[in-house]
Parts: C-alpha cells; sequence; structure tokens
C-alpha cells in the first residue's frame, strides 16, 4: 500500500517517501511531511548547490549549509539559486 503525506513542499497529498532519507530530527520531518517528486526536486537543487559553489559534502561546513538550504527549501522560505546562475550555464 502506497504511503501517502500531505507534501509541505507541493501543497498537495502525494506519494511519500519509503524511508527517512536523512539523519534526525529534519530526516522524520521530511519522511512525514515531504513527497517522493519533492524529494528528487531537492536531490536536482542540492547538485546544482553542490556543483555552482563546489561544495565537497563531506565537509562539516557544506554538510552544515546544505542541511540549512534543505530545511529552507521544503519548510521556509526557499533555498535560492546561487546569484548569477542561469539554467543554460548548467550545461557548461
Amino acid at each position: 500500500m502506497t504511503r501517502m503525506v500531505d507534501c509541505a513542499l507541493r501543497g498537495e497529498s502525494l506519494e511519500g517517501l519509503d524511508r527517512v532519507p536523512y539523519p534526525g530530527e529534519l530526516g522524520q520531518r521530511i519522511y512525514d511531511n515531504v513527497s517522493k517528486v519533492a524529494w528528487q526536486q531537492w536531490l536536482a537543487h542540492q547538485t546544482m548547490l553542490i556543483n555552482e559553489y563546489r561544495l565537497t559534502p563531506i565537509e562539516p561546513e557544506a554538510r552544515k549549509f546544505l542541511e540549512g538550504e534543505m530545511e529552507k527549501f521544503f519548510f521556509g522560505e526557499g533555498s535560492a539559486k546561487p546569484g548569477g546562475f542561469t539554467e543554460e550555464s548548467a550545461g557548461d
């Protein structure tokens, strides 16, 4: 049976994640309130952030930054694209 959630990002009832995607309280909050579709949107946005800011996700500062952006993306004002980012520059 499919688990449905009222998606915090998309504002509609959609299929939920199969498991907690991130450790701790934030991961549980995402599991409870974020759909698979919205999670895929986050993964694409996170990849863009990592590439544009040249982050190394194993570094504590980078992980802290990405966690903050994840929280804003799903539950806050949204995670902004880096200054000067355009979809055309993504293919370079």
